[in-house]
């Protein structure tokens, strides 16, 4: 690996969200590690996650790997836009599972991210973390998405506390999106309102701004991403 380019790693990086900033961050000649459940071809480095494997058996594997991938090298950025969605209130069949699950792809995924951070991140350097607009209130009709999006928020204030255990001066910002721009949501929902769906592009270039500390917000700012009419706005929680 040249240690001259700038790297950074996607936890999440399969996904819709994360396959668009690995695309963005690699045509700007980033070095890009990915972290997920498969491959991203486009990515530099792979790191696979054992999805039944326990919380703390994902720590010990990604860690390694993490560690034999850089090689004494630091990171630029960590992205975590590893995430889910799953319904359901109190009385839903599926309320525990569902919770179970909102947790696994939420909750351990940030938290692996910022053990990371600790300790692969450039002083100055920038952790991301992917929230939610709505878990700001309460989420009735989808308790365990609300629950776990709320834990996340509550992670980025404790890390951006003066002794979070991140690296000095580094910033962590974590993303409330409503809706994104994905193939699946417009699979899922073709007659809803695009024109307030937030382009994953958009968020890429956002990203990458910060991870430059160009218009980089307070560090454990909780960022809601508003879209209307095509125009997204920054507008911090």
């Amino acid at each position: 690996m040249s240690s001259s380019a700038s790297k950074i790693i996607v936890y999440g990086g399969r996904g819709a969200l994360g396959s668009a900033i690995i695309k963005h961050f690699k045509a700007k000649n980033y070095w890009v590690g990915s972290i997920d459940l498969a491959n991203n071809d486009e990515a530099d480095a792979n790191i696979l996650v054992a999805p039944d494997a326990s919380w703390t058996d994902q720590e010990k594997a990604v860690l390694a790997d993490v560690a034999k991938v850089l090689d004494g090298q630091v990171l630029d950025a960590i992205l975590c836009v590893a995430g889910g969605w799953a319904g359901g209130n109190a009385a839903h069949a599926d309320f525990v599972k569902n919770s179970d699950l909102m947790w696994k792809q939420s909750v351990w995924s940030s938290v692996l991210a910022s053990a990371i951070a600790s300790k692969h991140l450039k002083e100055g350097g920038l952790l991301t973390l992917t929230g939610a607009k709505p878990a700001l209130e309460g989420t009735p009709g989808m308790i365990g998405y609300g629950m776990a999006k709320a834990a996340v928020h509550q992670l980025t204030k404790s890390l951006a506390a003066g002794d979070g255990g991140l690296p000095k001066d580094s910033s962590v910002l974590t993303i409330l999106p409503v809706t994104l721009d994905t193939p699946m949501n417009r699979k899922w929902m073709p007659k809803a309102d695009h024109s307030t769906w937030t382009p994953l592009e958009y968020v890429s270039d956002m990203m990458e701004k910060w991870a430059n500390k160009e218009e980089r917000p307070a560090s454990g700012s909780l960022v809601q991403l508003l879209t209307e009419a095509g125009v997204t706005k920054l507008v911090l929680a």
